[in-house]
């Protein structure tokens, strides 16, 4: 059996572990990186269940090791990740399943991408584990499908360009999902749900779960922008003069944008001081556009506030997606979504940038976002951003690298001047 060194020095048997492979995404995560792993890439398959483990191994045809660890069991997930250079996750909630994984692999130098959209978690491993990652070299990535991937990365190209084009520092910036055909999953639904569960009786996880710098490295060195409301409903022609109707608030805002200010925050406010980040959905340019809106934010609070109550919760829980399930292989490839930002600079230049792939954003376009994150970590170690390791963003710990790998699984990802 072929070993390699991780950045630690230790050897290692396994270039990706998959944990969470015999779940929805993570088959779809191994049969993507059957596919496409370049030849010599070693990957195992790791999860609660063996035998579950060797059905998805028969039906991909492929010869990879099965590891089995319990979410709770220390020392199979301590072993789990000092086995491997890169551990891809997709077993959530990761408040609940996830913090003894990620907490392994700082400590064992172990990069790591999940698919969390979880504030708290997220805020959680950064005070646990950054400095331990720092340390070992570890690159702790969490975020890398439709969220928050489509955001951080679609920003981090849009300040490429402008700063290519020497035309300043981003300013005022909104993301506009433009078309977007696909559900959310059910791992999305129960994240939301478990987060709800634990800030209803503490005011001050509420407070920092709604704070627009809740994942920032440093809180008090944020520059005071004013509010940034995530549920504003905008027009259109207040982000740029081109687009017509009212904007929706957009579901997976409160998280998105939390990831891109944590980049900006990271990368020493290198978009710009001044840079102020917002999300929105396009609900189209008819005159029953502001209607739509209305009825798309006061839908997004009757969600929230029906995960919150039992007697409401009962009905939801029958209707949402559960864990594990998913749409068809029809549906998911029958899905889309077209995302746009816009910015205007500091030197008054607008820049738009696109971000446009096929697949269910959930499922199909989320598989391969996650896939090639981790391939990015294997593969493309001199093409990295430069850094010593911590809990990272996708723009700060892949950034051009895993740019040049999503164009070349067929993304469209550009930026220009308007």
């Amino acid at each position: 059996m072929r070993m390699e060194a991780n950045m630690s020095g230790s050897v290692r048997e396994h270039d990706i572990v998959v944990y969470g492979a015999s779940g929805f995404v993570g088959v779809l995560v191994a049969k993507y990186l059957a596919g496409h792993a370049p030849a010599g890439t070693r990957v195992a398959l790791a999860g609660r269940s063996e035998s579950r483990l060797a059905e998805v191994r028969q039906r991909l045809g492929v010869d990879w090791p099965i590891l089995v660890a319990d979410a709770s069991d220390a020392a199979a997930v301590d072993r789990l990740a000092a086995s491997a250079r890169v551990v891809l996750t997709t077993v959530g909630p990761y408040a609940k399943y996830g913090k003894a994984l990620v907490h392994s692999c700082a400590a064992a130098g172990t990069d790591y991408v999940d698919l969390t959209g979880e504030v708290l978690f997220a805020r959680e491993s950064i005070d646990e584990n950054h400095e331990l990652a720092a340390q070992t070299g570890a690159r702790i990535v969490h975020s890398c499908g439709f969220d928050s991937i489509p955001s951080d990365i679609g920003v981090h190209v849009l300040d490429r360009q402008v700063k290519a084009d020497d035309a300043g520092e981003l300013t005022d910036t909104t993301l506009v999902v433009t078309s977007m055909r696909g559900g959310f999953s059910g791992g999305t639904i129960d994240s939301m749900r478990n987060q709800l569960d634990v800030i209803k009786n503490d005011r001050r996880l509420r407070r920092l779960a709604a704070s627009p710098y809740s994942l920032s490295p440093d809180r008090a060195a944020e520059p005071d922008l004013g509010r940034q409301d995530d549920m504003a409903i905008l027009n259109g022609t207040e982000v740029d003069p081109r687009l017509r109707g009212s904007l929706a608030p957009f579901v997976m805002a409160s998280y998105n944008t939390r990831v891109v200010r944590r980049s900006n925050a990271l990368l020493g406010w290198a978009y710009g001081r001044q840079f102020r980040y917002r999300e929105a959905m396009s609900v189209g340019a008819s005159p029953l556009s502001p209607v739509l809106a209305m009825v798309t934010k006061v839908g997004l609070g009757a969600l929230v506030v029906g995960l919150s109550l039992p007697p409401t919760r009962f009905v939801l829980d029958r209707i949402l997606p559960k864990p594990g399930e998913g749409p068809s292989e029809q549906a998911r490839n029958a899905g889309h979504f077209t995302i746009d930002l816009f910015t205007t600079t500091s030197t008054g230049a607008r820049y738009t940038a696109r971000f446009r792939a096929k697949g269910d954003p959930g499922y199909a376009a989320t598989a391969v976002m996650l896939s090639e994150s981790a391939l990015a970590l294997i593969h493309d170690r001199d093409a990295l951003p430069p850094s010593s390791g911590g809990v990272l963003t996708p723009a700060t710990a892949l950034g051009d690298a895993l740019v040049n790998r999503l164009r070349a699984a067929g993304m469209e990802i550009t930026a220009a001047k308007s």
